[in-house]
């Protein structure tokens, strides 16, 4: 089982157009998709897709129509109940792939339904392989609230704790790092601009997805830190796994770009049915790019099935492998 944490959930729409988008034009779109969404919700839903159990913790009233969507899909989901209607974001996706999203800020979530989001995660988690806390803080969160909620939980499950995942960017990851070992969760997955913003140094994001090697060391540091392992995505240059047994680099042949969004949601999902399987971290690497690859060939927001991925089109070299491993 592996359960997922969105925080600040959206109903996504996404809008194809036949022309590139032009500033202040009006436009014919050549198709458009509403889904529900966020990073943990898109993530449950590529592994349920795959055959794998997967439950979705969000906040979220009964008669939202982002939770009637997750009803009508068949997602198996857990819903806090709150006052605010939750957000619509919107993507605009050109012929070429370009993406322009347009996201809303969300609903505030006080300290009250706060507490009781953390207790709805600690009483899900028993028996789960993993946990994905994914996305956005909502407005009222404060910044270190998944640094504090990784540390409650190895606090109150020790050994029964599941492994614990976490896509989010700024002051929020940059959180997970400043509490001490406890705070620091088994994975993160940045992308490389969220990776060169969390170090805080002079990289570049052109820097870091034009060199896997650079992308490595600085992935290295963060284990040193206390990660358990690093899944950076580069983009068209495919992805960075750093873990304690060494590090790889592995690339997508090129493929037609259709929507980017949930691409890393899709290789975070990759990632995770294969390590869940016991797969070396090069095949766990492999699974990732194949279904990030998969995604942003699918228009919208749509995920991946495992029909739709290429893993002969993947390829993975290993950087700096430890000795004896």
């Amino acid at each position: 089982m592996i359960i997922t944490l969105t925080c600040n959930p959206a109903l996504d729409k996404t809008i194809e157009l036949i022309d590139p988008l032009a500033r202040g034009a009006v436009q014919r779109a050549a198709a458009s998709h509403t889904q529900a969404a966020g990073k943990g919700v898109n993530v449950s839903r590529a592994i349920a897709i795959a055959g794998a159990q997967s439950l979705a913790l969000l906040p979220g009233a009964i008669d939202d129509p982002l939770i009637a969507a997750l009803r009508g899909d068949g997602l198996e989901f857990k819903a806090l109940p709150i006052d605010e209607p939750l957000r619509t974001n919107v993507t605009i996706t050109d012929p070429d792939g370009t993406t322009t999203k347009i996201n809303e800020s969300g609903p505030v979530l006080t300290a009250d339904s706060l507490a009781a989001l953390s207790a709805l995660v600690l009483d899900s988690c028993a028996g789960a392989q993993w946990l994905v806390m994914a996305g956005s803080l909502p407005p009222g969160a404060p910044a270190d609230f998944y640094a504090k909620l990784t540390a409650a939980l190895r606090d109150s499950l020790g050994v029964n704790c599941p492994k614990i995942a976490v896509d989010t960017s700024g002051e929020p990851m940059r959180q997970l790092f400043a509490h001490g070992p406890s705070h620091v969760p088994d994975l993160i997955k940045p992308n490389a601009e969220e990776l060169a913003e969390l170090v805080g140094t002079q990289l570049t994001e052109e820097q870091l997805e034009n060199s896997a090697e650079l992308t490595a060391s600085t992935c290295q540091g963060l284990l040193e830190l206390g990660a358990g392992a690093v899944l950076a995505t580069l983009g068209a240059q495919g992805a960075v796994l750093a873990t304690g047994q060494g590090a790889w680099h592995g690339w997508h042949q090129p493929i037609s770009v259709r929507s980017t969004v949930g691409a890393g949601d899709s290789s975070l999902a990759g990632y995770l049915l294969a390590v869940t399987t016991g797969a070396a971290p090069d095949k766990c690497l492999g699974s990732a790019i194949a279904y990030g690859a998969a995604a942003t060939s699918l228009p919208g927001s749509t995920i991946p099935a495992p029909s739709d991925l290429t893993v002969d089109a993947v390829t993975v070299v290993a950087l700096n492998p430890r000795q004896g491993s």
